[in-house]
């Protein structure tokens, strides 16, 4: 079953073309990722299917749903979250803070019981505060509950994120190169945590990644796009010997994730 599918996604900015025609699908449950040379438009396809930005031509269908003209924040409800390629946290706000932050996305009590403190409100907060100490132990960050977000080095910066994204329950999770700034050790950590994070969260993933270790790895269908359009796409083993991949990444002669 597909969790997601472009079907001819172009966008224009005035007189460039950022995407060309892209067809892809994500199935459920799957680790996908997309890959490509600077430039190549990933991150603008992260943006059309969060409602960053708009389609010009083509639909995005989200479990049957065509999504591609609603807001960020009604596309986020359906169940979309994404990291950046720029870590966004709040920054002076403790880690259990910035998680527990994102857990209210969940709250399902009304301002009149929020103020009143009435049943409801009591119990989500305990579930939520619950939620918050779960997601610190998966993710490796219970240790630094109490650290401000800028004070933690740049790869539990880059957990404390995807944590965030988890909090809000998502069912399509988008990694825009969660592994930037990390060296080989956290890398390959990274590797076991999102796998742990698909099984654990029943989550489908769809990662952006120039660490083709990282993206060789864990991917079970990789696209790879150059200018726009779309080159190939499979399994690992059939994008890493592609021709057209190989030139676009390295130039003739060169073997790509050797």
């Amino acid at each position: 079953m597909e969790m997601l599918e472009m079907k001819n996604v172009t966008k224009t900015f005035g007189g460039l073309t950022a995407v060309e025609k892209v067809n892809f699908m994500v199935k459920k449950g799957s680790i996908s990722g997309l890959i490509g040379p600077n430039g190549a438009g990933k991150t603008t396809i992260f943006n059309l299917i969060t409602g960053i930005y708009k389609v010009t031509e083509g639909e995005i269908i989200f479990k049957g749903i065509p999504i591609q003209n609603l807001e960020p924040h009604r596309i986020a409800s359906m169940g979309i979250t994404r990291t950046f390629q720029n870590i966004r946290l709040f920054k002076k706000l403790s880690v259990y803070d910035n998680i527990l932050t994102a857990c209210h996305h969940n709250a399902g009590y009304n301002l009149i019981e929020s103020v009143l403190r009435l049943g409801r409100f009591k119990k989500e907060e305990k579930d939520l505060r619950q939620d918050t100490e779960n997601l610190m132990e998966i993710m490796g960050l219970a240790k630094w509950r109490d650290h401000a977000a800028h004070s933690l080095p740049y790869g539990l910066q880059r957990r404390l994120e995807i944590a965030r994204a988890l909090a809000v329950k998502p069912e399509l999770l988008l990694l825009d190169e969660p592994a930037a700034g990390m060296n080989p050790d956290e890398t390959l950590q990274l590797m076991n945590l999102i796998r742990e994070i698909r099984d654990k969260f029943k989550c489908t993933i769809f990662i952006i990644e120039h660490h083709m270790d990282l993206v060789m790895g864990i991917c079970e269908n990789i696209m790879v796009l150059n200018f726009g359009r779309k080159l190939t796409e499979g399994p690992p083993e059939k994008v890493q010997r592609d021709p057209q991949v190989i030139q676009a990444y390295l130039g003739e002669g060169a073997k790509l994730g050797a």
